[in-house]
């Protein structure tokens, strides 16, 4: 139930080097992180967060960066409005008190010109754990449609949610949970 990473993701981009550092606005249209966990072993259910903001800085000539990324937690979206309200309750994220999770990066690690992983900083529920995120693929072009720069990757973690104070029912339901991030976002 780390998500966000989600946050926040996520969220790490490459492609030819530039002179300067450069920022994007992450397209909330576009990035929307999830989390999957095991259901008492009988399946692995997947849910998704629809709001997300924050921004990218890049400097792919320097092969450094910086994500900031804020989920709204109570955008949460199970499938069904009973278990959004079930999951945002305290045993869980307990949005009524803590209705964001961050993630901050302090560290962009690159192979060449390619992006491969995000390292920082995941707050949920007021408690802050490292989180390294693994960029399975960016890329950064003209956006066909909108006529302006913008860059898009997909990254994964796992998280133990019980680290976050959310271990209820664990180990029936899984405490490992999976984030993907897919993010978009727009030279500003």
């Amino acid at each position: 139930m780390k998500k966000i990473i989600p946050l926040i993701v996520a969220a790490a981009f490459s492609t030819p080097a530039f002179a300067a550092p450069e920022t994007y606005v992450i397209d909330s249209n576009h990035t929307m992180p999830r989390f999957e966990y095991s259901h008492f072993g009988y399946s692995t259910q997947l849910s998704r967060f629809d709001k997300t903001s924050g921004t990218i800085t890049l400097d792919r000539a320097a092969k450094t960066g910086a994500v900031d990324v804020v989920i709204d937690a109570t955008s949460v979206n199970t499938g069904s409005p009973l278990f959004n309200e079930h999951i945002q309750g305290e045993d869980f994220f307990n949005t009524a008190k803590y209705p964001t999770i961050a993630f901050k990066s302090t560290k962009m690690k690159f192979d060449g010109d390619k992006l491969v992983q995000v390292n920082g900083d995941l707050t949920i529920k007021g408690v802050t754990k490292p989180v390294v995120l693994v960029v399975t693929s960016m890329l950064c072009m003209p956006h066909p449609m909108m006529k302006k720069d913008a860059c898009g990757a997909n990254a994964i973690a796992v998280v133990k949610r019980s680290d976050f104070n959310m271990g209820k029912y664990a180990p029936y339901v899984g405490d490992d949970v999976t984030l993907t991030i897919p993010v978009e976002s727009m030279k500003q």
